[in-house]
């Protein structure tokens, strides 16, 4: 897996408001996105059932800001989090968590490694 690939079909997928997440790879860098936007209390050394267990519940509770983060609330509350888990996860959960061009497809950010 190329990891921006994952990062921009999120992104896509939140301005189209089309699709649903496809796999852990999406879920992860979303999830770092939620780490960063609303503070949710995930970290990359999460397994997916055990971040997902976090997540879900938090979603109830927050006010996105637009129409994109509404939308990744919405794809985030309906998936359903495969057992697989490997250091592109990280990486992607990293990448969300300190995403510097939110919503743009195009990005010279590269995250940091642990």
């Amino acid at each position: 897996m190329i990891p921006s690939i994952a990062r921009q079909s999120v992104i896509q997928k939140c301005i189209l408001q089309k699709s649903v997440l496809l796999g852990n790879y999406e879920f992860y860098y979303l999830g770092g996105l939620l780490h960063k936007l609303y503070g949710i209390d995930i970290s990359e050394d999460m397994q997916p059932d055990e971040m997902f267990a976090v997540i879900e519940p938090a979603i109830k509770e927050l006010h996105p800001e637009d129409e994109r983060e509404a939308y990744l609330l919405k794809i985030v509350s309906v998936y359903q989090p495969l057992p697989d888990y490997d250091e592109q996860m990280k990486l992607l959960f990293r990448w969300g968590a300190g995403e510097q061009d939110l919503w743009k497809v195009q990005t010279s950010y590269i995250p940091p490694e642990p």
